[in-house]
């Protein structure tokens, strides 16, 4: 059960001169896979801690498949994320085997030589339409873990004791051969495990923070041009660019709202123009061929300048920051950052005679009524995932504390919709956020994307020097 493969129309299977003039007089051809440094430890790493958590188990997870785009055109591949965590591998189709005795093994694909006519009549797989694919001894000297053909796995899974807790509804094949019933605790064990990085992670996550503060670089160099033509989508191509120059690409759909779409929370359609007037409500991160991915946030000024409405939103989003950050440490609830941020906001909107309570009565669960301009949340954590490890337990989230070496977006913001009557019309149509990526330390935090400003002066003048 893997997914069919594309046949090329013309048939040159049934041409036998070509068929035997195709298998030989092939030479040597580089099949290697060159893994960042560190991250075939790291995955060893990784399958040591799950180990410990779930002894005497028996663990298979799937990499999965590109999904298909539209009739015979796929999505790039990404592994899954628990995966790629567990081993370093990017093939597709492959399958992860931890075993009771502390062994493990990685089944593959193996390439279809000269000899086979997939080589050359497979169009999704075939080395002559998408070049020199890495085969078992390939991936066996790269991570470090013993190799098998994928036609072996049946036999790895085989039996009901003990029995196999899976990534189920990643793999056709793996499914098949295990089920659903211990997948949401596999899952949740996984990202619970993941919150905490190690060193090797933060340093990939710093890795995919300087990337994609060179991507913001990119995109403010460009605003004059997206103001005179392109506009959101110039941008977005901007920094689509460089994540895909310095890593595997963008880490989620990039916002780049301009203008009137600042306030939408998710606006990914990126498709408005970019009044020179405006804000720019950029949010991007660049994913690295690790798939360690930064989630950074900045709102521009694209003139350069921003007006007396729009500084005075982003003075007040700016102040939410540094106390959300300050909330940042280890032992503390999580959500304490988040309620330091939303006293910060609240107090603002009561201030500028926004809120038709008090600031204690919109802070209460039963009121929220400053939620009305921001909707979201103010942070979460990152790693693999934009919002990683989100198959946690709420009792190890939302409901609990922050510990060293967990890293998290921090983001506040303020969202006034063009058609909000509540607001003044000056207001109307101004989104801020700003979103900074931390790790938590021993004593306090480090921000990871100090490289880019966040005061309103500090952003001007960086603006400014770009364009």
């Amino acid at each position: 059960m893997t997914r069919p493969a594309r046949r090329d129309p013309s048939n040159l299977v049934q041409a036998t001169g070509f068929r035997g003039f195709v298998r030989g007089d092939w030479g040597p051809i580089d099949r290697g896979v060159r893994l960042v440094d560190g991250a075939a430890e790291a995955a060893a790493r990784h399958r040591d801690q799950l180990r410990a958590a779930l002894p005497g188990a028996r663990i298979a997870a799937a990499s999965g498949w590109a999904p298909a785009r539209s009739n015979d055109t796929d999505y790039d591949f990404r592994p899954d994320s628990d995966f790629s965590w567990l081993t370093g591998c990017s093939a597709e189709g492959a399958v992860l085997v931890m075993y009771p005795d502390g062994d493990a093994e990685l089944f593959l694909h193996e390439p279809a030589g000269p000899a086979e006519p997939d080589f050359f009549a497979n169009a999704r797989d075939g080395e002559l339409w998408i070049g020199p694919v890495p085969g078992l001894a390939e991936w066996a000297s790269a991570t470090g873990l013993r190799c098998r053909p994928i036609q072996d796995l049946p036999s790895a899974l085989r039996g009901k004791v003990p029995a196999v807790h899976s990534t189920f509804g990643v793999d056709p094949l793996l499914d098949s051969l295990t089920g659903p019933d211990r997948t949401a605790h596999l899952r949740r064990v996984l990202a619970e495990l993941r919150r905490v990085k190690d060193d090797w992670e933060i340093g990939q996550l710093q890795s995919a923070v300087d990337a994609t503060v060179q991507g913001f670089a990119d995109v403010a160099a460009e605003l004059k041009n997206a103001v005179e033509s392109g506009g959101e989508r110039w941008l977005q191509g901007t920094f689509d660019r460089r994540a895909r120059t310095a890593g595997n690409g963008p880490g989620y759909a990039s916002i780049v709202a301009a203008g009137p779409h600042a306030p939408v929370l998710h606006w990914v359609r990126n498709n408005g123009p970019v009044p020179e007037d405006a804000v720019l409500l950029l949010d991007a991160g660049v994913e690295m061929n690790t798939l360690y991915t930064a989630d950074i946030t900045r709102t521009l000024p694209v003139s350069g300048r921003y007006n007396a409405a729009q500084k005075q939103i982003h003075d007040l989003v700016e102040q939410a920051t540094e106390a959300a950050l300050a909330a940042v440490r280890p032992g503390a609830p999580y959500m304490e950052f988040h309620r330091a941020a939303m006293r910060v906001l609240a107090t603002g909107l009561h201030d500028w005679g926004l809120l038709p309570v008090t600031v204690d009565e919109a802070l209460d669960d039963r009121g929220q009524h400053h939620r009305r301009y921001i909707v979201c949340g103010v942070g979460h954590f990152l790693g693999l995932d934009v919002h990683d490890c989100a198959s946690s337990s709420p009792e190890a989230y939302h409901q609990g504390t922050v510990a060293a070496g967990m890293t998290l977006a921090v983001e506040p913001g303020l969202y006034f919709h063009p058609n909000d009557e509540t607001v003044p019309p000056e207001l109307r149509g101004i989104g801020v956020r700003i979103e900074e990526n931390v790790v938590v330390t021993d004593s306090g935090n480090r921000v990871l994307s100090t490289a880019l400003p966040r005061d309103a002066s500090g952003l001007e003048a960086w603006v400014s020097a770009r364009r």
